[in-house]
């Protein structure tokens, strides 16, 4: 297989093939990332997608259950990408089960609801979406290209096409002045985006971004460990999803906890209360990371 380095994935897809249909971001201006910085957003040549789908159904074809589709938002590619490569996943692979990418508010939006429809009825089941935030100031000020209301009507259209979403919120993303504000929104649009799995993870200002010169300025400043612990007790007191998996395990986090909401929103805030008053250990600085 072919990759353009950096590659990166959810967590979750760590046993998946990876198949990368395009290189970088279309969007690329989220003052917080630098995954794709300097890395001029294309399509690779649907031949050469074509060929590493052959190669790998060649080698792995019985072993194959999961793809995840890189690099940062190919929902972005037209139909006529995504169909053939859709249809190559589903003869290379015949015990798969699942193919899943990336997505953003801003390309689920251009997709008519019959070509969500036609992606799913592919095979396409699961979109990663960060909305980071359900703060529209917040949204602006981290130029994610798309409001709390977009991110709803996104989600709903994804929904009715029959694909699962799995969320990501930043706690810390509003700084310290817009924490709670931040906090709370976030929890009421997984509330109103109503996912599948819904995580938070813990933002880092990342050298060389946006919001690094923001900070070196004193224009950004990160809320304290109990105050990005209050943020997190903040988000599940709000989100209030049908059915959902919830994950802040990821390595960002300084509180690792899980559960399903709403089922187990009461242990789940006792353990960040547990963690506020020092009663339970959290994940030391030197586990921690991106």
């Amino acid at each position: 297989m072919r990759y353009d380095e950096p590659l990166f994935r959810p967590p979750s897809e760590a046993e998946s093939f990876i198949l990368q249909a395009t290189l970088g971001c279309s969007w690329n201006a989220c003052t917080y990332c630098a995954m794709y910085r300097g890395k001029r957003y294309r399509e690779r040549p649907l031949e050469d997608v074509l060929a590493d789908i052959s190669e790998a159904g060649a080698r792995f074809a019985e072993d194959v259950r999961h793809v995840f589709v890189a690099d940062g938002d190919p929902l972005a590619m037209d139909m006529d990408y995504w169909e053939p490569i859709l249809r190559a996943l589903a003869a290379a692979f015949p015990r798969l089960r699942r193919v899943s990418t990336y997505a953003t508010a801003r390309n689920l939006l251009e997709k008519s609801p019959g070509e969500l429809t036609r992606l799913r009825e592919l095979g396409l089941s699961l979109l990663y979406l960060g909305p980071e935030s359900g703060d529209d100031e917040t949204l602006r000020r981290i130029a994610k290209g798309a409001t709390a209301e977009e991110h709803a009507e996104a989600a709903r259209k994804a929904r009715e096409a029959g694909m699962d979403q799995s969320l990501m919120f930043l706690l810390g993303a509003g700084g310290r002045e817009r924490s709670e504000a931040h906090a709370r929104a976030s929890g009421r649009l997984a509330t109103a985006m109503d996912p599948r799995f819904l995580s938070t993870l813990t933002l880092a200002v990342v050298p060389h971004t946006p919001l690094a010169a923001l900070e070196d300025q004193g224009r950004f400043e990160l809320p304290d460990l109990p105050g990005l612990l209050r943020e997190l007790r903040w988000f599940l007191e709000e989100a209030r999803p049908g059915n959902a998996i919830f994950r802040s395990n990821h390595a960002s986090n300084h509180l690792p906890i899980g559960g399903r909401l709403p089922r187990d929103r009461e242990a789940m805030l006792a353990a960040v209360d547990a963690a506020l008053e020092g009663h339970i250990p959290l994940r030391p600085e030197w586990a921690r990371g991106l």
